[in-house]
């Protein structure tokens, strides 16, 4: 849309450098269902209830309808009798994090918390840790699948552990931890269970209800919500496959008594009497709004169209990536995800994806972490699945397999390498700082380069705690005040 003002011509400038989020080319981040009218209604929804003080349900009624509706849509597919709206996956996994740590506390008398996490749990949930202040037990996962070990996990908690966590799927690799036996380990030692189905419930769910429609290709969906004995919280997040605005996710408990243990409340101030469902006081009803909308407008049979053809296009995508010398899957995809390594030591996969961004496709580059190569995130949406952008993807991964090889890997010297390892990332001095950017290839002047497989290759060979300290340093330099 053309437009005289000056303000909205700059904020189009601006939006010309970003990633495009429509038209299914940007492979994280970003979900879209490909219908028509639907970014319209949510900005028309969002519009209407931009200025509805969420912080007070008493003055603002409509806050509560518009909540129960979503968490009854959503607890009947996928269990539980409560929850909460929230800002997205990782305020739904803070707040699972903090009414796990109170109930530890007020329940069993945990006073030194622990949180047992696969090594393949999402950061939010280590965020969270660090934020409230429970220590992090951290499992190895299966080498070869990638899904949590129920065995190890068992053997990891302890009468401190406060919560244990599994992914439906985990964003990693795609895969559905072991729900049903964690859960059930978890339950008999008195210990809460809680399921990240951020990214894969509202598929899950729905392309569950789907199998009988589509019989011909219906996959086998493990038990992964609610209704698995002993799982007593569930995180979904409706700005991914509920395609809604961001700025929209769930938390769902087996029970209210258990969601109470999350709120804060407070009356000994002389103002008002203070009652907080999330993390945030004020906040805007509008991204409620465009959820409820989004929700009502596309409905249970919509959605179950829109993961039925995601399943689709993720198993054409996997089958034509193994197609491509060079590439790999390093799991089985059980959602919507794909994790692409490269099994020839010629072909380095951030090239490839440098390459594919220059053509004008993102593809999330994930470093090598424990058992796990540098691979590439393929998150796929409604909007890639149609056969033409399928087709058009998988001719242009080998397109971009095929400069990468020919441009040849990044090699980073192994003297960096053994003088980084000696470094204490807590005592970094300036001058360090300087020259360990340098190194990565990240200079003065608040620009990252354009091609980041260089910086990628660099942070993945420093120790973990090393390239912690210097992200922040990354992407600080983006910013000049």
């Amino acid at each position: 849309m053309t437009t005289d003002d000056p303000i909205l011509q700059r904020l189009a400038a601006l939006r010309a450098g970003d990633l495009p989020v429509r038209g299914g080319r940007t492979m994280a981040y970003v979900y879209d269902s490909g219908l028509d009218g639907l970014e319209e209604l949510a900005s028309a929804a969002q519009a209407a209830f931009a200025g509805v003080n969420g912080l007070d349900m008493t003055a603002f009624p409509s806050v509560v309808e518009l909540e129960n509706d979503l968490v009854r849509r959503a607890t009947a597919l996928l269990g539980g009798t409560a929850g909460t709206f929230t800002s997205g996956g990782t305020e739904s996994c803070l707040l699972a994090v903090l009414t796990a740590r109170r109930h530890a506390r007020a329940v069993r008398g945990v006073t030194e918390p622990e949180l047992v996490l696969p090594e393949t749990a999402h950061a939010a949930f280590h965020k969270a840790a660090e934020l409230f202040g429970l220590r992090v037990v951290s499992v190895p996962v299966d080498p070869v699948t990638f899904k949590a070990d129920p065995e190890a996990m068992g053997a990891a908690l302890t009468d401190r552990t406060a919560l244990v966590v599994v992914s439906a799927p985990s964003y990693a690799h795609g895969v559905i931890d072991p729900v049903r036996e964690v859960a059930a380990e978890a339950a008999r030692r008195g210990v809460l269970c809680h399921v990240d189905a951020c990214i894969g419930g509202w598929y899950l769910g729905h392309l569950r209800t789907s199998t009988e429609a589509f019989a011909q290709d219906a996959p086998e969906i493990p038990e992964f919500d609610l209704n698995v004995p002993g799982v007593t919280s569930l995180s979904v997040d409706l700005h991914k496959y509920a395609y809604t605005a961001k700025g929209a996710s769930l938390l769902l408990f087996r029970d209210a008594e258990l969601r109470r243990h999350g709120w804060f409340a407070h009356a000994s101030w002389p103002g008002y009497p203070v009652v907080n469902s999330t993390l945030q006081g004020t906040k805007s009803a509008g991204p409620l709004a465009a959820a409820w909308a989004v929700t009502e407008r596309v409905g249970s049979e919509g959605y179950a169209a829109l993961s039925t053809r995601v399943h689709r296009a993720t198993h054409t995508l996997a089958d034509g990536v193994r197609r491509i010398e060079g590439l790999r899957l390093l799991a089985r995809p059980e959602a919507s995800l794909l994790a692409v390594a490269s099994d020839d030591p010629d072909l380095d996969v951030f090239v490839v994806a440098d390459e594919m961004r220059g053509s004008g496709w993102y593809l999330q580059p994930q470093p090598a972490f424990g058992s796990s190569p540098a691979n590439l995130h393929l998150t796929v949406t409604a909007a890639v699945a149609g056969e033409e952008t399928v087709r058009l993807l998988l001719a242009e991964l080998e397109k971009a397999v095929g400069r990468a090889r020919e441009a040849g890997p990044v090699r980073v010297d192994p003297a960096i390498v053994e003088a980084a390892a000696g470094l204490d990332p807590d005592a970094l001095t300036p001058e360090e700082v300087e020259v360990a950017l340098a190194l990565a290839g990240v200079g003065e002047g608040g620009r990252l380069p354009e091609r980041m497989a260089p910086v990628l290759a660099v942070l993945q060979a420093l120790p973990p705690r090393l390239s912690e300290r210097l992200l922040p340093e990354v992407i600080g330099r983006l910013y000049q005040t």
